[in-house]
């Protein structure tokens, strides 16, 4: 080629295509702010949600609203399963009889035909798995409050449990915060067993096929001497129960009561989840309480604030997720760079500092009295309820930003606060868990009103990975507490090299928290925990490039990963994983990061119907709609960024 070529030639930067899907990505992101600083995006689960809104209208006898409740009927519909005909609990996935049950209940309700096309589909999907004889625990407890169903088959929660001392082998303290509060007005339902209003007299009579079917167990370990022990003892606890003495029901029922006003949350209800929510409100009502009743009428504005209702269609949401929406997307932010993201990210942290919960003792203090409140909670406001894993996230973007950004405002008390609280909490296996420490009363699993197998909040993988680079974030590396937590993650890692996920699915994402975790503690890129994880990652990378893996992964009898569709969070949470590993030259992250590139929507973000939250292994899973709008930015982000720079190694905990 002649000089003059050579000099005039354009040099191409490899990097541009990955700059300008950051820029349009930051950009998108930033119109989704909301004008105060915070960023909340859809939270959806599965149809029983808004299925048990329907019937909870129902349940109280208001007023019908038509145009709501046509919108609901569209959004059953469109999520009908077109292969097996019933309602799956992810997007995908396989027949469940409770949600199909609960979503043909509440179409009937609406008003649907019975014989319908959908509803006769799903009435012989129904029939083909047993009927509503097989529902779970819940949909027995939701049908026997409309007289649609036996109390007979729910097994007995003595209301009377709420009185016992805290020694007591079943004691709601040593529950998780979930549990405690759907279960706390559900004891006063169980106990005075009342039946819904129900105008339209609508009952699901056809879907019983005659045979009686047991309960199936989801929890994991469960162990069949103590589901034999706690089945003979609930045959006595059902026999027993008229002769409970009426003051002391009486006194239980008020305990109930107590419990719940203490923890009614203004507008953002009851423990800041809709079954716990809509417990309180149906409780309110079977007692008396009158609609304009304050503790009634709070409970159910709560409720309201829960739907997302749209121009054709609508639904109910299981609980908000601002805190940790904003928290990660400013995490994202900061790592686009940029004076205009890092001043929204600044508005973020703004936001979220007079969220932190500085003078309320939870129910975490009841293990852990002496440590100090300073957490922040998954939902705008839930005093009782912070968690460790919304409060080390926030920890970590505060901390990234108080210098680079000049934040004003205490934040160093903020950050040391949040920090004390958490590490606070750590369990005595060196383990933290999403809401309380030490709550390992694994046999607890096994009664069988804890057939969905989630009645507890043990420490987990990528709760303790998250606490773990909070601390070494904040220099703390070589601590009594730091090495346990260590050993407790060394412990916990699969023999193909990943690591279990809790709170996402699955073995992507906490793979991807605990190499964030050892990275930031500074475990070597070539110690064989690291070098095992990265080598599992690059194994499971599908052909496309991306990576990919659904809810089945929970199952009990999962024997290890199967492919799955390349989705844009998890490819975006591989990628930081490998990053965080040292291997950001490795093929495989070049790969991942034209996939993401190669699939952004016109709009600088990124679609994903796939459901990557969890919320209970084999139950209850939730479509996280900021996931795939701010994981894949943090990530091609973090990928030009560590290519541009001489230092190849992820500076932070996450």
């Amino acid at each position: 080629m002649p000089k003059t070529a050579i000099a005039t030639a354009t040099v191409t930067d490899p990097l541009a295509a990955v700059d300008a899907c950051a820029e349009r990505a930051a950009d998108a992101l930033s119109r989704a702010q909301k004008d105060d600083g915070h960023w909340v995006f859809e939270l959806e689960a599965d149809a029983t949600i808004p299925a048990e809104f329907v019937l909870l209208k129902h349940y109280l006898g208001e007023p019908r609203d038509p145009v709501l409740e046509a919108k609901i009927g569209v959004y059953l519909r469109r999520i009908q399963s077109a292969e097996h005909h019933g309602w799956p609990l992810f997007h995908g996935g396989a027949f469940d009889t409770s949600a199909s049950v609960k979503a043909y209940y509440a179409l009937k309700m609406i008003g649907d035909d019975v014989d319908a096309p959908h509803m006769v589909r799903a009435r012989a999907a129904i029939h083909a798995a047993g009927g509503a004889a097989a529902v779970n625990v819940f949909t027995r407890i939701q049908l026997a409050l409309f007289g649609a169903g036996p109390w007979s088959v729910v097994p007995t929660m003595p209301v009377e449990l709420i009185l016992l001392p805290r020694w007591f082998p079943v004691h709601l303290s040593k529950m998780s915060y979930w549990a405690r509060t759907v279960i706390v007005p559900l004891l006063v339902l169980a106990a005075k067993q009342p039946v819904a209003k129900n105008p339209s007299g609508v009952l699901v009579d056809e879907l019983y096929t005659q045979k009686a079917a047991p309960l199936k167990s989801q929890a994991a370990g469960a162990k069949r001497s103590w589901q034999l022990f706690f089945g003979g003892l609930d045959v006595v606890l059902k026999r027993v129960e008229p002769l409970w003495p009426k003051k002391l029901r009486a006194k239980a029922v008020k305990a109930c009561v107590d419990f719940v006003v203490e923890r009614l949350n203004g507008e953002d209800g009851l423990g800041a989840i809709y079954p716990a929510m809509a417990n309180s409100v149906m409780m309110f009502d079977c007692l008396g309480y009158a609609e304009d009743h304050p503790h009634r009428a709070i409970a159910r504005a709560s409720v309201e604030k829960l739907l997302v209702i749209k121009e054709d269609e609508a639904y109910c949401q299981p609980c908000v997720s601002p805190v940790w929406d904003t928290a990660l997307a400013a995490h994202a932010m900061l790592e686009a760079g940029g004076e205009a993201n890092e001043a929204r990210a600044k508005a973020a942290l703004e936001w979220l500092k007079p969220l932190q919960v500085l003078d309320v003792n939870g129910d975490w203090a009841e293990v852990k009295p002496d440590v100090r409140p300073g957490g922040w909670a998954f939902q705008y406001n839930n005093a009782h309820y912070p968690d460790l894993d919304d409060t080390a996230v926030v920890v970590m973007a505060m901390d990234r930003a108080r210098d680079k950004l000049a934040l004003a405002g205490g934040y160093d008390e903020a950050i040391v606060r949040g920090n004390e609280w958490t590490v606070g909490l750590q369990s005595k296996n060196g383990g933290f868990g999403a809401f309380d420490a030490d709550n390992t009363y694994h046999y607890l699993n096994n009664i069988p009103f804890a057939d969905h197998g989630a009645l507890l909040d043990p420490p987990t993988s990528d709760v303790t990975a998250r606490c773990v680079s909070m601390m070494a974030q904040l220099g703390e590396t070589d601590s009594a507490r730091m090495k346990a937590a260590l050993a407790y993650l060394a412990e916990e890692q699969m023999p193909d090299g990943s690591w279990f996920g809790r709170w996402g699915v699955n073995y992507i994402y906490g793979t991807w928290s605990v190499l964030c975790a050892l990275n930031a503690a500074g475990v070597s890129p070539k110690a064989p925990t690291m070098e095992r994880a990265v080598d599992w990652l690059v194994s499971i990378q599908n052909a496309d490039g991306g990576w990919g893996e659904d809810c089945d992964s929970y199952a009990l009898d999962y024997a290890g990963y199967t492919a799955a569709p390349s989705t844009a969070s998890q490819t975006a949470w591989a990628l930081l994983a490998l990053m965080a590993a040292g291997v950001v030259e490795h093929p495989a992250v070049a790969r991942g990061v034209e996939w993401l590139v190669a699939n952004q929507d016109e709009d600088g973000l990124w679609g994903q119907e796939m459901y990557t939250g969890g919320g209970f292994p084999r139950v209850f899973y939730l479509r996280y709609h900021g996931y795939p709008k701010y994981f894949p930015l943090w990530a091609v982000a973090r990928y030009r960024n560590l290519k541009r720079s001489n230092e190849k190694t992820v500076a932070f905990g996450m």
